[in-house]
């Protein structure tokens, strides 16, 4: 039996097919663009396509993220709260407290053994702290998105972004450039600054057992050491944390066919 998990996030779309057998045979992530109906049916046709099957061939389909309800060919909509929480416990049953960074919201989850959520918080009132507010501020220092971990790992020296606002932490970070502060101090103080937010978010849930990441935030190298250091403890990133929600509702999809068929 085949399933399909797919994430409808804010900047971006991802997919992932599942087999019987749990395991990810192919994963698709797209922009999402200006419409997300779209972006959905896109990843879907493009994850049957990496896997050589078609719709027919798939038993159950299950959207989550902020546009999921938009996604008229699906079986279920579920929160995305409840996707990561079951795909970061697919990966390492260890795991108990999940920071997931998106391109406009961070969450912060905990579950039990079993990868049910236990309690959870979100940032969802500003995009402080989220994948949006790294790339104004790598545009600001005109560092590629892709590069801001590598080059924040060069830093000598501390630079503390005073301001949470999006739009204000942009304009302080073209006055740091302005006055010749080093970038890779300035990105390091961007790294921090989402990490301080983070660390607080993950708090309000009582951090416990093993800490993983999720979210496309999570391929920032510098952000998950600034985390780390806030923490005093390790951070567990898997491959491709973008996808992890979609993982997470193609693993629901198995669970809802196998109840069914029992």
């Amino acid at each position: 039996m085949i399933t399909v998990g797919i994430d409808v996030g804010s900047l971006s779309t991802k997919s992932a097919l599942m087999n019987n057998r749990l395991e990810v045979i192919a994963s698709d992530v797209v922009l999402t663009g200006g419409t997300n109906r779209a972006a959905a049916e896109t990843t879907y046709e493009q994850v049957l396509t990496k896997a050589g099957l078609t719709r027919d061939d798939v038993g159950y389909v299950v959207t989550t993220g902020y546009g999921r309800e938009n996604v008229t060919f699906a079986n279920k909509h579920l929160s995305e709260i409840t996707c990561h929480g079951f795909g970061m416990h697919l990966i390492n049953p260890e795991i108990r407290t999940i920071l997931e960074i998106g391109g406009q919201d961070s969450k912060a989850i905990r579950i039990d053994e079993h990868g049910n959520v236990e309690n959870f918080a979100m940032n969802d009132k500003c995009a402080a702290g989220c994948g949006r507010f790294l790339e104004v501020t790598a545009r600001a220092m005109g560092v590629p998105l892709d590069q801001l971990g590598e080059v924040s790992a060069h830093s000598q020296n501390i630079v503390r972004i005073s301001n949470t606002c999006t739009v204000f932490a942009e304009t302080e970070v073209v006055s740091l450039v302005a006055v010749g502060t080093p970038i890779p101090d300035i990105v390091r103080g961007v790294h921090n600054s989402i990490a301080a937010r983070a660390a607080s978010l993950l708090r309000t849930v009582t951090i416990s057992g093993r800490v993983g990441m999720s979210g496309g935030v999570a391929l920032n190298s510098g952000v998950v050491r600034a985390l780390a250091d806030a923490l005093k403890t390790d951070i567990y990133v898997v491959d491709n944390p973008q996808v992890r929600g979609a993982i997470g509702a193609a693993f629901i999809g198995q669970r809802q066919v196998a109840s069914r068929d029992a």
